[in-house]
């Protein structure tokens, strides 16, 4: 009630941080936050601006992983790639076939059939528990943590200052530089 900027980004921003590399290679350097008066939430008044001529996509109002050769957006699924930018395609089962994770290939069926948000829920509490049980590190780091929680403060910082970019601090000291390995398939 007395704080206004972002107060709940690490539910979107978590598993892209994850598809982009976060701390496995790159990292979070600063963000901008903006906000608008409650009034008009009540109204789903809100405006994102985006502009670029190096991704190649269809026009879309949804969120989206985007770079130079291609473009994901999920709710439903589809992929736009470079060459190909004229039309969605939405029949993605040849990607997963050849590009899926081997543990969602692995645990696909069990996953849909038990867990929430299209299996998801599932399988990445079945893959927390079996990290736990066999002594791995966990997929996310406390460092993940950190940077994603840090988005709230800061985003209160850069609406309080005008919107200004806020430096998100390098909470690894450095390791981000260290690419992390794929997701195991065997636990």
């Amino acid at each position: 009630m007395k704080l206004n900027g972002n107060l709940y980004p690490t539910h979107g921003l978590g598993p892209v941080a994850l598809y982009m590399d976060i701390h496995g290679g790159d990292r979070f350097d600063y963000l901008v936050s903006m906000s608008s008066c409650q009034r008009s939430l009540g109204r789903c008044r809100s405006i994102m601006v985006e502009f670029s001529l190096a991704a190649p996509r269809p026009y879309s109002r949804i969120n989206l992983v985007s770079g130079t050769g291609g473009t994901f957006a999920d709710y439903p699924p589809r992929l736009a790639l470079k060459g190909k930018e004229d039309a969605w395609e939405s029949d993605l089962a040849p990607y997963f076939e050849k590009y899926g994770h081997p543990l969602w290939r692995q645990q696909k069926k069990e996953a849909l059939k038990s867990g929430g948000h299209g299996g998801m829920d599932y399988l990445l509490n079945r893959r927390l528990v079996q990290c736990l049980r066999a002594g791995r590190p966990l997929d996310m780091t406390v460092y993940d943590a950190a940077a994603w929680s840090s988005v709230f403060p800061l985003s209160v910082a850069s609406v309080a200052k005008g919107s200004v970019p806020v430096s998100v601090p390098d909470f690894t000291r450095g390791q981000w530089k260290t690419p992390r390995p794929l997701l195991a398939a065997d636990v």
